[in-house]
């Protein structure tokens, strides 16, 4: 949540240098945990919010008046759907927890069980494209069935299983109802069809999914996280990778994500016949000489437009963040709550 809101008060990250477009739902939880970081501010007697902002989550568990689930059970928006890829990717090793996380990443801003089960149902695909299953497996109707083990006692509410048992299949697409909209069963729907009507090929997924119209991007930003876990880099072509603002950035966060996920206990769980679609082992080595090329993670790459960004100029140019860096006497600092 600390990254969420830099990204929302001071474009943290952000490909213009500010942030944009930003939902309802997302910016009134990240103003509420603003608000709420002011009970840690009097309990811990901090001065300054980048104090509070470096407090670890060992810290904040047990301020009681403290919860850093900051929205509403009402709220069914698409935003957590959007953002969800990096949680079933650190975790693919142990599907449970990997569906369960996915789950909770939802609560920090939206808080309907709709919105908690589309990002529960969602990472589990995530996670069975990981760990090599067909295309045909994770589109058949009997998929959540067949995976129920996956997602514990509690199932999915009755509007995530009507997607799960086909409600996108639908050949006409937007003239049979399918809609890009901010509401998560619809986007979860439109993303589901781009996806079964994308021939295999991610291009035609993502063109699809942006002319359905309305909430274009976002539509297009959930269909990538399953298609692109699927189809692998190699299939993306490569002048949109050209054109990807950040993109070694971008590479170093998701070799970061594998190793990590390799390491940490909860998120290994070794089965003998596991094939991963991931490019490589990478060694922490490699890693950490890859990230010390960015002088930091949370410095802000400056904003280019999208066009400047080619394989001949590959190397970023970094300013200062207003906040405090991640790397701190060669140890990495993650703000964790």
């Amino acid at each position: 949540m600390v990254r969420y809101k830099w990204w929302y008060k001071h474009g943290f990250l952000a490909s213009t240098g500010y942030c944009f477009d930003i939902g309802k739902s997302t910016r009134q939880a990240l103003e509420k945990f603003s608000r709420r970081q002011q009970i840690l501010k009097t309990t811990f007697h901090l001065r300054t919010e980048i104090e509070v902002d470096r407090l670890s989550f060992q810290q904040v568990k047990h301020i009681p008046k403290f919860d850093v689930n900051c929205s509403q059970p009402n709220v069914a928006g698409n935003g957590a759907l959007m953002r969800l890829a990096p949680v079933p990717l650190y975790f693919f090793r142990n599907p449970e927890l990997a569906v369960e996380l996915s789950g909770q990443s939802a609560c920090l801003t939206h808080g309907s069980q709709k919105a908690i089960d589309a990002c529960r149902y969602y990472g589990a695909l995530i996670v069975a494209a990981l760990r090599g299953e067909r295309k045909e497996q994770l589109l058949n109707n009997k998929f959540y069935s067949s995976h129920r083990a996956w997602f514990g006692p509690r199932g999915l509410c009755k509007d995530v299983r009507r997607v799960a048992f086909g409600s996108y299949k639908k050949p006409g697409g937007y003239e049979m109802g399918i809609r890009s909209r901010g509401y998560v069963i619809d986007a979860l729907e439109a993303a589901l069809w781009a996806f079964w009507s994308d021939q295999n090929s991610f291009q035609n997924g993502v063109l699809a999914a942006v002319n359905l119209g309305d909430d274009t991007d976002t539509t297009a930003a959930i269909y990538g996280q399953l298609a692109g876990a699927y189809y692998g880099r190699a299939n993306i072509l490569p002048d949109w990778l050209e054109q990807l603002y950040a993109s070694d950035f971008i590479t170093c966060i998701s070799d970061w994500l594998y190793y990590l996920g390799q390491k940490n206990s909860l998120a290994v769980k070794i089965h003998n016949d596991m094939f991963y679609r991931a490019s490589k082992k990478l060694q922490q080595k490699y890693l950490l000489g890859t990230i010390s090329i960015y002088d930091g993670m949370s410095d802000q790459v400056v904003p280019r437009r999208i066009n400047e960004t080619r394989n001949a100029d590959r190397r970023l140019h970094i300013r200062r963040s207003r906040h405090p860096t991640w790397i701190s006497n060669g140890g990495l600092v993650w703000p964790q709550y």
